[in-house]
């Protein structure tokens, strides 16, 4: 029999503008330390496409074959505790290549089947932990994505980012514990207009991006194009993409592999402080994801010292979602960022602000 044949997804290279929202997922990817990506906007902007398309684009992982949490067979970070048991004694573990996971988070779904179930029964009278793995363990080295996150229960959010940002789950029922490796890319989507997420939530993302509706009639026209392109032929046009999307991955997982090298000079690493003194944030994660997320910038773009450009094209995106909100100010998050970007590194207003709309168009 025949194994069923893949459904083809909607190539990333191949989604128009929107690059604001593609390179915070490429950064992501290239170093999930940075902490997830929060996406908001307007509905059918090509949010769900692109997550998904990004996904199919990743090369495959080598995992413990049958293992359920996708557990590397050489880093004992990113094993589960019977892999490491059977490294122990000396098994050797036969191994298999799996597409990079890419869970969906439904709106409806509890902590159980989030986090996984413990049969205490079982456990109590035959002393053996029976553990069924939830969404995080089948999240494992891969994304994990909450449309409409805005919508999501606030202790379910608590639980995603706290696993997201530890790279483990743990779950405790009865004086019993379990404890895997769940480290994903948290990726979450919303309407502004259906509610906003806590502000203690959303600092907890590494990176936020904005995506509006494309404006311009002739973008529009070769968005529909595109599409239609694509749902009439999905091979033909996927193939007619698929050097470039070769060309794109082989990127990022060089870009993956060069990150240690990476440098980041004391005064650059002044200076993000000092933007983010001066835009009054809370706390220290602004200062380490602007850092993480220039360095991994600086990787994907092969070079092994962060540049002040680095740190342009990210800012708004590792800043703008942990701006106090002024009710009485006009001017918009990200502009605010810019602003006090160009101040503390003594550029342009003008002048940058057109450097960041064509770097990120780069």
């Amino acid at each position: 029999m025949s194994s069923p044949r893949k459904r083809r997804v909607f190539p990333f290279t191949a989604v128009i503008g929107q690059e604001e929202m593609k390179l915070a997922l490429l950064l992501n990817v290239i170093d999930p330390r940075i902490g997830g990506v929060m996406i908001m906007g307007d509905r059918g902007t090509g949010k769900s496409t692109t997550i998904r398309a990004l996904a199919d684009l990743l090369p495959g992982i080598e995992v413990v074959a049958g293992d359920p949490y996708n557990s590397s067979p050489s880093d004992p970070d990113l094993q589960s505790s019977d892999v490491r048991q059977r490294l122990d004694h000396g098994e050797t573990l036969t191994t298999e290549e799996r597409q990079v996971p890419m869970v969906d988070l439904p709106l409806g779904a509890t902590e159980d089947r989030l986090c996984g179930t413990i049969d205490i029964e079982k456990a109590l009278s035959e002393g053996v932990r029976a553990f069924e793995p939830g969404l995080l363990a089948k999240a494992n080295r891969g994304l994990l994505y909450v449309d409409e996150v805005n919508l999501l229960d606030d202790h379910l959010v608590d639980v995603l980012l706290d696993s997201a940002a530890s790279g483990w789950n743990t779950v405790e029922r009865e004086g019993v514990s379990v404890r895997h490796p769940a480290r994903f890319v948290l990726i979450g989507s919303g309407n502004p207009e259906e509610g906003e997420l806590r502000p203690q939530l959303l600092d907890r993302f590494g990176m936020s991006v904005e995506v509006r509706t494309v404006r311009d009639p002739e973008l529009r026209v070769q968005v529909v194009d595109q599409r239609t392109a694509f749902d009439t032929d999905p091979d033909g046009f996927s193939n007619a993409v698929e050097e470039g999307q070769k060309a794109l991955q082989q990127r990022v997982v060089e870009a993956q592999q060069r990150l240690d090298q990476v440098e980041i000079d004391d005064d650059l690493r002044l200076r993000i402080s000092a933007v983010c003194g001066e835009l009054d944030v809370d706390g220290l994660r602004g200062d380490i994801v602007t850092n993480r997320a220039a360095r991994a910038l600086a990787a994907f773009e092969g070079r092994t010292e962060v540049t002040e450009d680095d740190v342009a094209r990210v800012a708004s995106c590792c800043l703008r979602h942990r701006l106090r909100k002024d009710p009485l100010e006009q001017i918009d998050s990200g502009d605010r960022v810019v602003k006090v970007f160009c101040k503390v590194f003594e550029r342009s207003e003008s002048g940058d602000r057109t450097d960041f709309e064509l770097a990120l168009a780069a």
